[in-house]
């Protein structure tokens, strides 16, 4: 399955001003430079959707795209950037927190996993905070393309390792690659599925 259309609607710093009509919402968030946009853009099929940048923490407010008018794909502030301010990092996590906790539109998370570095304690601890606050979500390895196969395969299964020291069982995996356009149709197959399940068939 692939997208038709994909159109920037706008960006928000606060859940308040979000759409409130009712679509199915999927969120897309990460650690800083996990590589969000590159994904977001080839899942979309449309180069320069979402802004890239070398630079950590482009991504600074609540950012919407109208999917084939049919659901919303919203791009979400990176967690663990240290390089600014406290009081702006703590604005970003109430951010976060709010859209994550509060938005009745969230039908899942896809947080972002960067295949190419052992388990970050930052993943796993906000991974941890969404099976707390009953936040669904799946996870998206990232850049795979990146490192030799040998290399990704033993970094996610370390990461898988460490998740089942506290869960139960895994959730749904999606394995991509921006630059090899790897994952993207698996991505969007399990949006539309989850779209059928709501009735939006």
């Amino acid at each position: 399955m692939k997208i038709n259309k994909a159109e920037y609607t706008a960006s928000y710093p606060d859940i308040r001003q979000t759409p409130d009509n009712g679509l199915p919402e999927y969120a897309f968030i990460g650690r800083s430079n996990v590589g969000k946009s590159s994904l977001i853009n080839m899942i979309c099929n449309k180069k320069g959707l979402a802004k890239t940048s070398q630079k950590p923490g482009k991504t600074q407010m609540i950012n919407y795209f109208i999917i084939d008018n049919e659901w919303y794909l919203v791009d979400l502030p990176g967690y663990g950037y240290a390089k600014i301010s406290k009081t702006k990092r703590n604005e970003w996590q109430r951010m976060i927190d709010g859209y994550l906790i509060q938005k009745r539109s969230l039908v899942c998370a896809f947080v972002l996993i960067d295949a190419n570095v052992p388990p970050q304690t930052k993943d796993l601890e906000f991974l941890d905070w969404c099976g707390n606050m009953q936040i669904p979500f799946v996870i998206a390895y990232t850049k795979t393309d990146k490192s030799k196969p040998a290399i990704i395969e033993e970094n996610i299964k370390a990461f898988q390792d460490k998740l089942l020291e506290n869960w139960d069982a895994l959730p749904q995996e999606f394995i991509t690659s921006a630059n090899d356009k790897k994952g993207g149709e698996e991505i969007v197959e399990f949006i539309q599925d989850m779209n059928k399940k709501l009735g939006l068939d």
